[in-house]
């Protein structure tokens, strides 16, 4: 019979940049890759027994980059090369479609590509050039994908703390005739947000989940709410508290639980409603990116 392990894998910005994995009580912490160049989203395809990380590189050099690695950390190489992605932001597997999805910061765009790094395209591009690469309002950041509904869902987080922060969807694919900066699906769910960060949904609820790392009482927060929120009714649930600048998040649905990193580097687990929120690991360095896999033992 074959038995699973339940693992999560989080990256490490600090310290050189470092992948490491731990139990979801925040025991057994392995440190799978070093090295890594401002690594801020990641995500597991446990079936094929790959992890996926994006580098940050220098922002402003447009040396971005995004690896892939065997769950031990052994057979490291990058898929997508320096500069083929500017400043490469949290992450996500669609195992539906077998691409990744992520949002590029001051590239000001949001990009897939095949699982072997070929086929990289620009579903959404938010500006062009210098002169708008310094509106942050135009930044980026999270990313998710509803394969059911065929929908890209991301984050466009603002300047710091600004309340200009928007989650924004669109259709899965590119119009026919229409171009990554000129889509007319684009749909505004949320603005006014302190500064939203990371995407993740719950498929079977319908549910959307974010973290925020603006400032109280909005920021630092986990936050939800519907995938298909009645006009008038959009108003986030806030569910946990008191980050120290929340990155990154990732779900278990089934057992009814959530994981979030924040920057002063602890993990904290919770349940979906933000029930029983605990520090299941602390100062671990500047923590981003988060992802939770279940593994055949």
């Amino acid at each position: 019979m074959t038995q699973h392990q339940e693992r999560l894998f989080v990256l490490e910005a600090s310290s050189g940049g470092r992948l490491f994995s731990v139990n979801p009580d925040g025991t057994d912490k392995k440190v799978l890759v070093t090295g890594c160049r401002i690594p801020d989203g990641i995500a597991v395809d446990a079936a094929a027994g790959h992890i996926y990380w994006t580098n940050m590189g220098l922002p402003p050099e447009n040396d971005g980059s995004i690896e892939r690695a065997g769950l031990d950390g052994d057979d490291r190489t990058t898929i997508v090369p320096s500069g083929a992605t500017h400043t490469p932001k949290q992450l996500h597997f669609d195992a539906t479609g077998r691409k990744l999805y992520w949002g590029d910061r001051e590239g000001m765009r949001v990009m897939r590509c095949d699982l072997d790094g070929s086929n990289i395209e620009t579903l959404v591009q938010t500006g062009q050039g210098a002169d708008d690469r310094r509106d942050e309002t135009r930044w980026c950041v999270g990313v998710t994908v509803d394969p059911v509904g065929r929908h890209l869902y991301w984050t466009q987080k603002g300047p710091s703390d600004a309340g200009l922060g928007k989650i924004l969807r669109a259709g899965l694919d590119l119009p026919a005739g229409e171009n990554p900066d000129s889509r007319g699906d684009i749909e505004v769910l949320f603005d006014g947000l302190p500064e939203p960060i990371d995407l993740e949904l719950d498929l079977t609820e319908r549910m959307l989940y974010w973290t925020d790392r603006g400032d109280p009482p909005q920021g630092n927060t986990v936050n939800r709410s519907p995938m298909d929120p009645p006009e008038g009714q959009r108003t986030p649930e806030i569910l946990v508290t008191h980050l120290m600048e929340g990155i990154g998040i990732a779900l278990d649905p089934d057992g009814d639980s959530m994981y979030v990193t924040d920057l002063a580097g602890n993990v904290y687990a919770a349940g979906l409603d933000g029930s029983n929120p605990r520090e299941i690991l602390i100062l671990q360095g500047n923590l981003t990116g988060i992802a939770r896999a279940v593994l055949s033992a």
